[in-house]
């Protein structure tokens, strides 16, 4: 197990730094840090090794100031993107398991 967690450990460090660049090395590789960012790459920018600003491409940047829909908003948008149809979903089958069908505790007054 202990080896697994440093994996996790090794990964999430090289994901964090590979996406990391001081303001300095920003500035060189302004053209390719945007293409990135385009492709939905985020980038941290450091200022003497601290995070200070993050670089995202336009389509997240949206998303991320959008706020939150609601639910009923979120569906909507869901079940218009989706032919709900094409997805042989069977409510039935689908939430069958969600309730626990039996009977309550017994309660005396």
């Amino acid at each position: 197990m202990a080896l697994a967690n440093m994996y996790i450990l090794l990964y999430i460090f090289y994901e964090f730094m590979a996406n990391t660049l001081s303001i300095a090395d920003a500035r060189r590789n302004l053209p390719s840090l945007i293409r990135e960012a385009e492709n939905g790459k985020t980038v941290t920018l450091t200022r003497h090794g601290t995070p200070v600003a993050v670089l995202v491409g336009q389509r997240q940047y949206e998303q991320l100031s959008a706020g939150r829909r609601s639910f009923a908003d979120a569906y909507k948008h869901f079940a218009h993107a989706t032919r709900l149809a094409e997805l042989n979903l069977d409510p039935d089958a689908l939430f069958a398991d969600t309730r626990d069908s039996a009977p309550g505790r017994d309660v005396q007054i």
